[in-house]
């Protein structure tokens, strides 16, 4: 999964995205919930697990 496509994703569901220094921070709230690598392909089932742990739908 292109790695844009997952934070569309990510943002359009209300998450806020933080550039960290090797991946993106996913924050609800102040709590950070997630983290997504920073390579512009992201393996299937890394992208799977994402959506999954966030409850979204892809």
């Amino acid at each position: 999964m292109k790695r844009k496509d997952l934070l569309k994703l990510v943002k359009a569901a209300g998450y806020e995205l933080i550039e960290g220094g090797n991946h993106t921070l996913v924050y609800k709230g102040k709590a950070c919930v997630d983290v997504i690598p920073r390579h512009s392909e992201i393996n299937e089932f890394t992208a799977k697990a994402i959506i999954k742990r966030l409850g979204l739908k892809k």
